[in-house]
Order: C-alpha cells, then structure tokens, then sequence
C-alpha cells in the first residue's frame, strides 16, 4: 500500500507538564512515531514546560528513556532518535508563577503553527490560559488541547468552560479524549455513511438493541484517590461511552465537517430519555485474589463504583423503542471495548424453526485487537439437510490494504496531529460536553441521596449477577467479554 502520511506545517508545541506520566506514556512517544513516519517538518519544536529545574540535555535523557519504554525496539533507532532530540528544547516554568514565562515567549516563533498541550490537572487550566495571555504567547489562531476531566458535574464543567473561553475562543479549544482517535472508532462513521448496505438499516425498525462495552481488566491502580471521587459514571460513561453512544447513534450530518458532526451528537445527548433506577446496576470489586476496591482506594467505607451497566432509550424517530445498553468495570475478566449492533430477526423464516441460525450482528472492536466483524446465516456445508450457521463475514482491512494498514497511528499521535492541522471533528466542544453532564448529574444525585452501596462482584468476573439479569428480563443476553 502506498503510504498516505501528509505531512503538517511547520509549528511550535508546547507540553506543559511534559514529565509527566501522559506526556511519558502517550504524548512523546506519539509524536516520535509521527517524526518517524515522516510527518513532522524539519522546522517544527516540541518544547516540555515543567516545574522542574533542568535543561534541554536533561529532558531530552528523559524523553529517550521514555520512547525506549513506550515504542517497540523494531520501531525505533539511534538515528531517528538524535534527529527527534534536535527538535525538542525545556523551559523551567511556574504555571501559577511568574518564572519561565518570559523564557517560553522568546522561543516562539511568529510564523509557525502554535499549539499549547494542557496535560496537567485541570486546576492549572486558567492559570496557563492566562499567563499565555499575560506575557503575549498565544496568538489568536492559537490552540489549546486539554485533557479529562472536563468538570465533574455540570456546574464544574461550566466554570471551567468560562474560564477557557475568557482567554481563548471555542475553535482553539480541543477537548481531547483518546476513544475518538482510534481507527476503528472512525470506521464507524466511514461504514454507516459511505455504504449503502448499512444506513437505511441503522434504525429501530432493523436494530433489535446496541451494546456499548468497555471493560478492563485492571484495577484502579495508581489513581485510586481521583478515582474514589469519580467512579465509572464520572470517569467512563459521562465521556467515554457517552462518545460511542453519539457516533452509534447520531444521524448523517450534512458535511464531513467539525461542526456539522458535532451538531449531531449534541442531539443525541439531548434526546437521551432521563434514567429509572431500575435501568442501572452499579457494581464494585470487593473480593477473590486480587485487591479489593476498598484496599485500592484505601477508604473501607467508599460507596464509589467500579462497575455500571445501564439501559438507556433515545427519544426520537430513528430509535424509538431500540434500547442502548451500557456497560464498563475495573477488574474484569477481560480487557475488551466494543460497539455490537444486534438486528432484528427475519420477519418471517421460511425455515423450520430448528434450523437453527440468529439475527445478524455488527461488532465494531475498539480493543485490544481493532477490527469490525459481521455475523451472517448461511448453510451449513454437507448433505445434513437446511441447517442453519453463523459465521463471521471477513472485514479485514489488513488483507486488502497490506501490512501497513495494520500499523496504524496510535489514538493520541492522530489527535495531535489533527491539533495542527486545525480540525476539531475528533474533539468535544463546550455546550457537548455541558450537554452530558446535565444528563448525568440527575442520575449521580438520585443514587447519592439513596444512599445505597454498590452491589459486590468478583475480579475477574463480568460483573454483577444484576447485570446480567437486567438483560434477562428483556430476553437479551450481554455479548461475552
């Protein structure tokens, strides 16, 4: 396959908080991918801000370290490593200070893309917006990317926008969340509104129900005091899940445009019926092998969840009556994310009714392996009569496009490079953002002033028994994680 990397124009990119763990993990070694793919100029600058007291030499070790960690060894050499290295300089800085500023301002250039990345907690958030102001760094074509959480309640979310926007206007803003930058996330839209196989069937009168999974198998970790003030609904459904929902669901928008795509999304959020208590289970890890919840967080009275499985029902014409289920937990039998559209039965089989066969289902994996599977009924091979099988109808991109199309950009090297080029399709804009919390704080507030502690489940199981149940009286079954 013959290579499609376009490379982007000559810019200035400033991490702050660039010794950080995101900028380690995901950030740096992400755009070293990119250099390496030949999509970064040679007059581009990535310049690390940090607290910390270091030069250029020092942090240029350490970003080394990190892509030896990070990026495979068969991805990687001393030449393109050095070369990378020349493009990167450190400047000392004090988010709520005066020192460095000046510093950071005589290293921009007037004539470059500039780009400013926000990995730091969000209570740095106005005080960087407005020393960038203060000592004339940000021009007003410039770009600002800031990570989740973006509030943790609709009030938050608000105050949080106000201050953002006292400094820069909504087209500068990208709100990032790395879901939306995987590649099979975006063959999502591409299969829903570049075919005519699966549109005119993207609908209540063909779609039986949606299932909308991500599990991990890992505990909270090292976030275990964030995530004790978050739990699931706060750290995954509010945003993540909230975004796969809107791509799932959303109606063709006129264009291919940032806002055309937006626009349709913010009306799925504000279509989303309010939630009955009946319709959630909320779950958390509290036994076998591994630690308990109560441990990880280290608060024996926590009544946090690590587990939530909702049924939610769109209130419009396209999804009258189709049920969306949801459903993300710590510490599951498996790491899994996936979309899974599950059609309706033929109206009427022709068959006997042990010929076996089920409806078709669409699975759009996210991870570990990206990929989209379809399941279709055919005839069993032999002479055994009509009896009915599925199988998988193959969707590989890999066969069709060569070995490069399964090197793909990883999420985060995607979205960066979107920030330079200026297109904001792939990131959540304000009253977005403002839209699903005001869906979610109702639910949080019922649940909080009931009082009721989240339903136990075991590491490494698939959660709650309640879950499961809750699919049950519907006739459904969740799809096995």
């Amino acid at each position: 396959m013959v290579s499609r990397v376009i490379p982007v124009e000559p810019f200035d990119l400033v991490i702050f908080g660039a010794t950080g763990d995101l900028a380690r993990r995901k950030i740096l070694p992400g755009l070293y991918r990119r250099f390496c793919d030949g999509q970064m100029p040679a007059e581009a600058c990535i310049i690390g801000a940090a607290r910390s007291e270091q030069d250029s030499a020092a942090w240029q070790a350490q970003v080394i370290e990190a892509i030896e960690t990070f990026v495979p060894a068969a991805k990687r050499d001393a030449t393109s490593l050095n070369a990378f290295c020349a493009r990167l300089a450190y400047v000392a800085v004090d988010a709520q200070g005066e020192r460095g500023w000046a510093d950071l301002a005589a290293r921009m250039r007037a004539d470059r893309v500039q780009a400013f990345y926000f990995s730091v907690a969000p209570s740095l958030f106005g005080a960087l917006a407005e020393r960038l102001h203060h000592f004339n760094i940000a021009r007003q074509d410039a770009r600002i990317v800031v990570e989740k959480p973006f509030g943790r309640d609709l009030e938050t979310a608000r105050a949080l926008n106000a201050t953002l926007a006292a400094h820069f206007h909504e087209t500068q803003i990208y709100r990032i969340d790395h879901y939306l930058g995987k590649e099979t996330v975006q063959n999502l839209m591409a299969v829903r509104f570049g075919n005519t196989l699966f549109e005119p069937l993207w609908n209540a009168q063909y779609v039986d129900h949606v299932q909308i999974t991500v599990a991990e198998e890992v505990g909270v970790g090292g976030r275990g005091a964030y995530y004790d003030t978050s739990g699931a609904m706060r750290d995954m459904v509010q945003n993540h899940l909230m975004q796969l929902l809107c791509l799932t669901a959303m109606e063709p928008p006129a264009r291919f445009d940032p806002d055309a795509v937006r626009d349709e999304k913010l009306k799925v959020i504000r279509a989303l019926d309010p939630v009955a208590p009946a319709q959630i289970v909320r779950g958390q890890y509290q036994a076998g092998v591994q630690p308990a919840y109560l441990v990880d967080v280290e608060n024996p009275v926590s009544r946090t969840e690590s587990f939530i499985a909702m049924k939610l029902h769109i209130a419009n014409w396209r999804w009258s009556g189709t049920p969306f289920y949801l459903r993300t937990g710590k510490r599951m039998k498996a790491r899994k994310s996936e979309i899974v559209i599950h059609f309706k039965k033929p109206p009427h089989s022709i068959f006997d009714a042990d010929a076996g066969g089920r409806a078709n289902v669409l699975s759009i994996r996210l991870q570990p392996d990206e990929g989209i599977d379809l399941r279709v009924t055919i005839k069993e091979p032999g002479p055994g009569g009509m009896r009915l099988i599925d199988v998988p109808l193959d969707m590989s991109f890999a066969e069709a496009l060569g070995p490069e199309a399964a090197d793909v950009p990883d999420a985060y090297e995607r979205l960066i490079m979107d920030v330079i080029r200026g297109n904001q399709t792939l990131f959540m804009r304000g009253d977005e953002v403002e839209a699903a919390w005001g869906w979610t704080d109702p639910i949080i507030a019922a649940w909080e002033a009931k009082g009721d502690r989240p339903l136990p489940y075991a590491p490494g199981s698939t959660g709650p028994e309640e879950a499961a149940i809750m699919l049950h009286r519907d006739g459904r079954r969740w799809r096995e994680i």
